[in-house]
């Protein structure tokens, strides 16, 4: 059994050895320790296994590696509700993301998820190389993580975030 501290998680999905995949881990990394109040977690390469990471949390935050959701390598895109199931599926993931927050939603597991998901274009195997604009994308969604927790951190926990 985990023992949960805080009321707001962030979940990195993606595998760091298959190149653009980790840009969600990598995301993770950049908040990892940071924002008191708020738990960082490594959610592998997603699919049916975030389901129980969710358990318990008023607010959940995933960030993703995703194809076919933007216009370009690196573009950054929010979902404030589960990402339709027509946005392609990772090959890693058994099931996609949107999937996972409606069952998750639908079991009681959690309350409010948005995902940010990152254009990746081709995921490359076996390579800890990211594309140049994919390692941008990496600092952009990070900073609209930020953004999201600050706006969530007065409503969820009721201790403002610094930085």
């Amino acid at each position: 059994m985990t023992i949960q501290k805080n009321c707001i998680c962030v979940i990195g999905c993606g595998n760091p050895l298959m190149g653009n995949d980790g840009a969600g881990i990598a995301v993770m990394h950049l908040l990892d320790g940071r924002y008191p109040g708020v738990d960082t977690v490594d959610g592998g390469t997603g699919g049916f296994g975030l389901i129980p990471l969710m358990e318990g949390y008023e607010k959940v935050l995933i960030v993703d590696a995703m194809t076919g959701v933007g216009d370009r390598i690196g573009e950054v895109v929010v979902f404030e509700a589960p990402p339709s199931t027509k946005v392609p599926v990772c090959a890693l993931h058994d099931i996609g993301v949107g999937e996972v927050v409606t069952i998750a939603r639908e079991l009681g597991y959690v309350g409010e998820v948005v995902t940010v998901g990152i254009e990746v274009g081709e995921i490359q195997a076996f390579s800890r190389e990211m594309d140049p604009a994919v390692e941008e994308g990496v600092r952009v969604a990070g900073r609209e993580v930020v953004r999201i927790l600050r706006r969530w951190s007065d409503k969820a926990c009721g201790a403002p975030m610094d930085a």
